[in-house]
């Protein structure tokens, strides 16, 4: 669902004024239990893929991965917003916007492939065949993007339960693809390339036949018109978004060669598991503050706030990485190369938590320009401080400890931004 969208649904969901702390402790646990069984999958999948592709392959896919994430926000530009609305104010519109999106996927994907064409000839030629490349790519930008429209759509109508069944199906698949290619005769990257491209495809066909509402598809142009400003202005957000989330990939890999990418993706997405508590505890918040934007106005709150997010971070990572120094294979043995450095990172997911959390403080007080202006600043902030750190130091023994710098700075620039704009009166929603 896209973040910057406050439909009547979510707003029944929000706390009301007053909610005792074991009434939030529970909707927190209720949330948090909720997310087990996905992360449990994730990591599954993450070990599978991660072992048996070489770390030099792995910085490949993660990379590629990275950039199809990133161009899936640009396919159909942005008309999933206007069908999530319709979704759910206006159901039975459903099959207009469904034809409504699949033209504007349609009339993206030139554009879609023209940018694809030319990262691969920039970053990846001489490393990537482009017929891999661009069936990572467009597998994120097709398969992912349409489990993304079934589930927004039942979350539209209400569906809840059945929107967490879709999520742990396409989980399911991608973890039992990986299980496939883990026990192939040639695991290369081509060959799980193809894999992912086939299974995801597999997977996106179902959920459509199974899980997306039966609606007549029918073209309604003139109904199209007045929500092409939304959808655009969602696209931009949402592309800039995760521009600023998964540029560092491509810098790494650009300047210090696909083994450094490999190693960089494989501590980011153990330092990611660290994220889903906070996670949890910010959408909670963020609910709050919708309903009470003056709660932040506690220096005393926003101090202790702060504090606990850094503490449950660095708990969080010092448990990984004791874990991986007790056993270094526990996850495997690619991943028993990064063992030494997860000690090095312990600050990494502190400041990079706090980051996302002070995103999320903006987007409940409705300052969502703001927040992109955040993201945008700190995309080009970190991808100039990773740039300089990569053409300063040359193993990662060395260049790992200044990551924890190089957050450190992304997170003093967000603070200054977040806390200067939070002087600022409220969006009511």
């Amino acid at each position: 669902m896209d973040r910057t969208l406050i439909t009547p649904q979510d707003i029944k969901t929000l706390p009301v004024e007053g909610e005792g702390k074991r009434s939030l402790a529970v909707k927190y646990l209720k949330a948090f239990s909720g997310d087990g069984i996905r992360l449990f999958i994730q990591l599954f999948y993450f070990y599978l893929v991660a072992n048996t592709l070489t770390i030099a392959e792995f910085g490949l896919f993660a990379t590629a991965s990275s950039i199809g994430i990133v161009l899936s926000r640009l396919a159909g530009f942005g008309f999933l917003s206007p069908l999530y609305r319709i979704a759910t104010v206006k159901p039975r519109l459903i099959g207009v916007y469904t034809a409504g999106y699949l033209l504007a996927l349609m009339l993206s994907l030139p554009l879609v492939v023209l940018i694809s064409w030319s990262v691969h000839a920039l970053f990846f030629a001489g490393l990537m065949p482009l017929v891999v490349f661009a069936m990572i790519v467009g597998t994120e930008v097709l398969c992912w993007r349409t489990l993304e429209a079934v589930i927004n759509v039942n979350k539209g109508l209400e569906k809840f339960g059945l929107a967490s069944i879709v999520i742990v199906f396409g989980f399911s698949v991608k973890a039992l693809a990986a299980l496939f290619f883990a026990l192939s005769a040639e695991p290369d990257l081509g060959s799980w390339a193809l894999i992912y491209l086939i299974s995801q495809a597999l997977m996106a066909a179902s959920a459509i036949v199974l899980f997306y509402p039966r609606k007549k598809l029918r073209f309604v142009p003139k109904l199209y018109k007045r929500r092409i400003p939304d959808a655009l202005s969602v696209s931009g957000a949402e592309v800039l978004f995760y521009v600023q989330n998964e540029l560092d990939k491509l810098v790494v890999l650009a300047v210090g060669g696909s083994t450094a990418a490999g190693l960089y993706s494989i501590i980011m997405r153990l330092v990611d598991l660290t994220a889903m508590p906070v996670r949890t505890f910010s959408t909670l918040l963020t609910q709050r503050l919708m309903r009470k934007p003056q709660l932040m106005n506690s220096i005393k709150m926003r101090v202790g706030f702060e504090a606990g997010v850094f503490c449950i971070s660095v708990a969080a990572i010092a448990c990984i990485a004791l874990a991986l120094h007790i056993k270094p294979d526990l996850l495997g043995n690619n991943v028993a190369q990064v063992a030494p450095y997860m000690a090095i990172v312990l600050l990494v997911p502190a400041f990079r938590n706090l980051i996302e959390y002070q995103a999320e403080l903006l987007y409940g007080r409705g300052q969502s320009f703001q927040r992109l202006l955040n993201y945008f600043i700190l995309g080009i902030l970190k991808a100039v401080l990773l740039v300089w750190l990569l053409a300063t130091y040359d193993t990662p023994a060395e260049w790992m400890i200044w990551i924890n710098g190089v957050f450190a700075v992304l997170y003093a620039a967000s603070l200054l931004l977040t806390y200067t704009s939070l002087k600022k009166p409220a969006i009511r929603i």
